[in-house]
């Protein structure tokens, strides 16, 4: 993967679309090549110029194959493709509303479907075509979501620790400081940090109550 990884990122997962994806392509190449050679046996210098020639199509498709993938780190999901030109798309864990995964008899089989990822309505929707081990992949994100969720409630619990502790020794505070910690105590509550009883509770300490 080529996208830069943040602070305290780690990878997950790397995934990419399955072999499946090649097939028809290398297929008809050798169709082709064989069709060339019977047809140019009396040519072999022709035929050969011919095959290495067509050859360059599935070359290209297993160079966008490889370059096409899909990584799930511990705050994000990366969509990455392309190798002479790039392109790369992330959606935060915080912003997938819902991941779903679908395969067919085939798909099955051979270990291929599609995911869809559905964020938040300014990103829309994502399907993800031919994916390898699709199940791997939604539960990776599933499971990442869990632990990100787990990360953010033991902070803002630190948050909440620190600000009842403010709390309890500004009693000498300036009007300002009070307000400060009002205005934090506030946006505690709008998080889920805390309840509103905790928040009036808190706040009528703050108020000399």
């Amino acid at each position: 993967m080529r996208t830069t990884l943040k602070k305290d990122e780690k990878i997950l997962l790397i995934t990419r679309q399955h072999w499946i994806k090649l097939a028809l392509p290398i297929m008809a190449w050798l169709l082709l090549s064989i069709l060339v050679v019977w047809f140019l046996k009396d040519k072999p210098a022709t035929a050969l110029i011919i095959i290495l020639a067509t050859a360059l199509s599935p070359m290209i498709e297993y160079i966008n194959w490889k370059y096409n993938l899909w990584c799930v780190t511990n705050m994000r999901v990366v969509d990455e493709s392309g190798f002479f030109t790039r392109y790369s798309k992330e959606s935060p864990l915080d912003k997938i509303n819902n991941v779903e995964y679908d395969q067919s008899i085939w798909g099955r089989l051979f270990g291929y479907g599609n995911v869809d990822i559905q964020t938040a309505a300014e990103l829309g929707e994502t399907t993800y075509n031919l994916i390898r081990k699709p199940k791997l992949l939604k539960d990776t994100i599933t499971l990442a979501q869990e632990e990100y969720k787990k990360i953010q409630i033991s902070n803002q619990a630190t948050q909440l620790a620190e600000a009842i502790a403010r709390t309890n020794t500004a009693v000498k505070a300036s009007p300002q400081m009070i307000a400060d910690e009002l205005q934090k105590l506030f946006e505690l509550m709008q998080k889920g940090a805390i309840t509103q009883d905790d928040y009036l509770a808190q706040k009528n300490k703050l108020m000399g109550g």
